[in-house]
């Protein structure tokens, strides 16, 4: 049975923080473990990590800090996306201020006061420029995946302290909840079980 994965791309201590609380309030399991700036861990490692985790979704992080390219962040995002014991659910592709140097194609975006929107955001989750496209630091390889949704979001846990984890990560928490009915995970007795873990 393949285990049912969203893919973050960000790692810092605020996302951690942000995505540890959203998992527990969710019902899934986040592994701690793939936070870092950059990310330390192979995808082998991350996806024998997932395997261990006792609930779905799984919530895994990757960071590539600010390296230029497909670097070890995303190499590894690659690799677990790719695996065949893997289903990914979404992506939270999170923005940064490598402006015009990474970007990724998504579908739809959340900005900081929780609305939808066709537009990118920048790190402070305010609306961008430039439709269904947004700036990141880790974000590179996301347009070769197949996925159901991939989501815009700013700076995880933080945005001007309105995602912070003290006062719930309410925007992560949107994205995350978009994510999971979008991708049909909400409705499967899997996440009823997990609900209660």
């Amino acid at each position: 049975m393949k285990r049912q994965v969203i893919l973050i791309t960000d790692g810092d201590e605020y996302a951690k923080h942000a995505i540890e609380l959203v998992a527990k309030e969710i019902g899934g399991r986040c592994i701690s473990q793939s936070g870092g700036n950059p990310s330390l861990f192979t995808g082998e490692e991350i996806v024998k990590m997932i395997k261990s985790a006792p609930s779905d979704p799984v919530f895994v992080m990757f960071d590539d800090s600010g390296f230029v390219g497909e670097g070890r962040g995303e190499q590894a995002l690659m690799y677990v996306a790719k695996h065949n014991d893997i289903e990914v659910l979404g992506v939270l592709a999170v923005s940064s201020n490598t402006h015009d140097r990474e970007w990724a194609k998504v579908d739809v975006s959340i900005d900081r006061n929780g609305n939808l929107t066709p537009y990118g955001v920048d790190k402070f989750g305010e609306p961008d420029m430039e439709l269904q496209r947004i700036n990141g630091d880790t974000v590179y390889c996301l347009d070769q995946l197949d996925v159901p949704i991939i989501v815009g979001i700013g700076d995880i846990g933080k945005m001007g302290k309105v995602d912070h984890y003290k006062n719930g990560a309410p925007i992560t928490m949107e994205a995350i909840k978009l994510i999971l009915e979008r991708s049909g995970f909400y409705g499967r007795s899997r996440f009823d079980k997990g609900t209660n873990s």
